[in-house]
């Protein structure tokens, strides 16, 4: 029986973090109510004229730099004409004969080791504005804030050959990408999207089988989920003899099942054609060069130097470096309280354990530098137990509390009044019987029941260590 091999590539579109839109002066911000952020250009009013972001074009640039693409120093913007009711000129400004960005590549991690994926082209484009369909009026309707928001589009070669691979391709990217500043990249909300063109084909076989484009994939656990029924889907269909469809098939991740759209258009039935109201973008060797010195520490360098600066696993700094905002949260912590180590445990197991619980993404982190270093500080200083701590860190986490300020509202400084404890201790001790007995006995875990009774008595203000130790004596 033959077995198949998976053949896929991706085309990754990124909405730019400029703060205007691509060819007019409209806010980019997300949400608003609808046909708020428009004006004549973006809704394609007749005689309205395009004028071309400068940050777009830089943006597109440090991300081609960053991918090991070639800039395309003369490069000009071409018309792609389709009609859909979201389209309000009824074509598309974007870039097809001279992209941006060509001839690039990043490098992943696979199960058999290291691989590159090729990437063929970047270009710059406007996005389309947003249907919004209605159940109950059985009608949609039409939402152009997002209308000439501006994209890059990233068109990776057929490299990739499994779901973890293209996962794996992805996550590099957007890494990438947010260290740049050019995106927030965030799936849920559309700033970044996936469109996987997958075919099968007999291992070992040099042709291509033919390819579907699997569009509404809005989370890496849907694309794989996707690439999973859909090259399944695809063999079953060479089984049993029948074609596989050049086509458009749409994802409903509920269902677990892509239905076709579209078959599939080739760039001719665009009907291509240069740009008219805009002149060719032209990069000279200055600005090219002024864009990459501004190019800043991606996460690869970041990697290294943690290694050499930081006396912290390897682990430790592969997740925190894995987001830009935890990167930088952790380096000016450190720059405040100097002490690496336990800056890089709080963010790596309670920030970790309170993101997963809150279904968070790191970017989303509220507190501060200033107090998470503070927190530290008043551990290192003995002011508070390690379990107040605790405490005030998720009051921290919900709402950036200060640190200092909440110990003393709430007083929750150490109790070190060792004559004091010693009372509490002995009380622990005479209302305990069966639990010093078993200390006698050999039964070590049974200081740990003490501890806990005592810490309960003090409502868990006074020193772990005293307590330890004027049990050991007493007992």
């Amino acid at each position: 029986m033959a077995n198949y091999e998976t053949v896929i590539g991706l085309e990754v579109h990124v909405e730019l973090a400029t703060k205007t839109k691509i060819f007019c002066g409209c806010s980019t911000a997300f949400g608003g109510a609808p046909n708020t952020h428009t004006c004549p250009v973006c809704t394609g009013m007749p005689g309205s004229l395009p004028v071309l972001n400068k940050q777009v074009v830089e943006y597109a640039m440090a991300v081609g730099l960053a991918t090991n693409c070639k800039i395309t120093q003369y490069c000009r913007f071409d018309r792609k004409n389709y009609f859909y009711p979201d389209n309000p000129q009824n074509y598309q400004i974007s870039q097809l004969y001279l992209p941006i960005c060509r001839d690039g590549g990043i490098e992943i991690e696979t199960e058999s080791g290291k691989k590159v994926v090729g990437i063929h082209e970047i270009h710059m484009e406007e996005d389309a504005g947003k249907l919004i369909h209605d159940e109950w009026e059985d009608a949609s309707l039409v939402d152009f804030n997002r209308s000439g928001v501006p994209l890059i589009e990233i068109v990776s070669e057929p490299d990739m050959r499994s779901a973890d691979e293209v996962i794996a391709y992805l996550d590099k990217l957007r890494t990438i990408i947010q260290y740049l500043g050019a995106s927030d990249c965030k799936l849920q909300e559309g700033s970044m999207r996936a469109d996987v063109n997958l075919s099968v084909r007999e291992e070992g076989a040099e042709e291509f089988g033919t390819r579907t484009e699997m569009k509404n994939l809005n989370s890496f656990k849907a694309i794989a989920r996707a690439i999973e029924a859909e090259k399944n889907r695809q063999i079953d269909l060479i089984k049993s003899g029948e074609k596989v469809i050049q086509e458009t098939r749409r994802w409903d991740d509920t269902k677990e099942y892509s239905y076709a759209m579209r078959s599939k258009e080739d760039a001719q039935d665009y009907r291509y054609f240069p740009e008219p109201d805009l002149v060719p973008v032209v990069i000279s060797d200055e600005w090219l060069e002024e864009v990459k010195n501004r190019q800043p520490e991606l996460r690869t360098e970041k990697l290294e130097r943690y290694k050499k600066e930081f006396d912290i696993p390897e682990y430790d700094a592969q997740i925190i470096t894995a987001s830009k905002k935890m990167a930088d949260l952790f380096e000016a912590t450190v720059e405040i309280c100097k002490k690496p180590k336990k800056v890089s445990n709080w963010l790596m197991v309670e920030t970790m354990r309170l993101l997963k619980e809150s279904d968070m993404e790191p970017e989303d982190i509220r507190f501060t530098p200033e107090n998470l270093a503070k927190l530290i500080q008043l551990t290192e200083a003995g002011t508070i137990n390690s379990s107040v701590a605790k405490q005030v860190f998720e009051q921290m986490f919900k709402d950036n509390t200060d640190a200092q300020q909440y110990v003393e509202e709430h007083g929750l400084k150490m109790d070190n009044d060792e004559d004091g404890l010693k009372k509490i201790v002995e009380q622990v001790i005479a209302e305990n019987p069966k639990s010093v007995e078993d200390y006698h006995n050999g039964k070590e875990k049974a200081i740990g029941f003490l501890v806990g009774q005592t810490m309960k008595a003090t409502k868990g203000k006074a020193n772990p260590g005293m307590i330890n130790k004027l049990l050991k004596e007493l007992l």
